[in-house]
């Protein structure tokens, strides 16, 4: 045969079976087991103004009741809202504070008390104040303190798309009222002066119309006599000394043998009472009489909203309890949202 024929094969050879080659043993493989893919996650875009209402100090919260008023995801979207074109404050220069309501509330089918925070938006040209407010129901008298002694001041908000810029280059139109006393420093501190932040509350004073201390007759008396003290309030328009104090005796509020000596202290109470009242009249006349024109528009447009959080389904129902009343200085909002 020659090199590269192919040989004929017989029709026995083609009906002969072919040799079968030996099998090796194969090896057993791993099933690749494919993850299912996971469906891509999308992360809600923060919002420019979103912790505005963290940012503002919740003046006058005891601080063991911080953490409370946190627990809820609270919305303030009108407040980012307010500032939008068409809104309430847009284009305005804008100084904020926080503060908190504790309410009796619906939440989750029971009624419970809930720390409300809220943010007041004072609308004008120049800081409404620098002074805060230092007053409590336990304190003989109210103290009126500049904001920098309770380490309190007005700095400007930064907005998240410009916290990369420079504070001093940028334009700033949102001031908040920030508190640098940390929860950790308060170890430190007297009883006496961690109180003091507890009862701060913001103060304003508004020369044009007529402040509700110098409008009160009502004088607070706290009497320091043992074993504890007589707390009572005295109106010199309306009350008789010896029939007041001689009630009290009679309730057994008051001990007989301190009679004479509590209505000294009433009386030397009025007098201080009627000096401030006529040292008030008097600051604010002259104010007036200083004031230039701008300054007096100023006051005269100025307006402060009151903002509670918005409505949403994992927050308590706070819609009855939103009330204009901010606090006994600034007086009541010009309008609540």
């Amino acid at each position: 045969m020659r090199k590269g024929t192919k040989r004929k094969t017989t029709q026995k050879e083609e009906d002969k079976p072919a040799e079968s080659k030996p099998v090796e043993p194969s090896r057993s493989k791993r099933t690749k087991v494919s993850k299912p893919e996971s469906e891509p996650q999308y992360f809600e875009d923060k919002r420019n103004l979103e912790d505005l209402w963290k940012a503002a100090f919740p003046v006058g919260t005891e601080w063991d009741q911080l953490d409370t008023v946190y627990q809820f995801n609270w919305n303030f979207s009108n407040l980012e809202d307010a500032f939008e074109e068409g809104g309430k404050l847009y284009g305005e220069k804008v100084y904020l504070f926080g503060c908190t309501e504790p309410q009796l509330v619906p939440f989750k089918g029971e009624n419970k008390v809930i720390c409300i925070p809220v943010v007041v938006a004072v609308a004008s040209p120049f800081p409404p104040s620098d002074k805060i407010g230092i007053n409590s129901v336990q304190r003989e008298a109210e103290e009126i303190v500049p904001m920098k002694q309770m380490k309190m001041d007005w700095v400007p908000y930064i907005p998240l798309d410009q916290r990369g810029s420079q504070v001093d280059k940028l334009k700033s139109q949102i001031f908040i009222l920030s508190c640098t006393q940390r929860r950790a420093g308060l170890k430190h501190l007297k009883i006496d002066r961690v109180k003091k932040f507890e009862y701060c509350l913001p103060y304003f004073y508004h020369p044009f119309k007529e402040d509700e201390v110098e409008q009160s007759t009502e004088v607070p008396i706290i009497f320091p006599i043992d074993p504890k003290p007589v707390f009572c309030e005295f109106d010199w328009e309306l009350d008789e000394l010896e029939e007041f104090t001689d009630k009290l005796i009679e309730e057994e509020e008051l001990p007989e043998s301190q009679k004479d000596s509590f209505k000294d202290f009433v009386k030397e109470k009025v007098r201080e009472a009627k000096k401030a009242n006529r040292l008030a009249r008097e600051a604010r006349k002259k104010a007036i009489e200083e004031m230039s024109k701008e300054t007096k528009e100023a006051f005269e447009k100025m307006k402060f909203y009151k903002f509670y959080p918005v409505q949403t389904p994992d927050t308590p129902d706070i819609s009855n309890v939103k009330a204009p009343f901010i606090n006994r200085y600034y007086g009541k909002a010009h309008e609540v949202l």
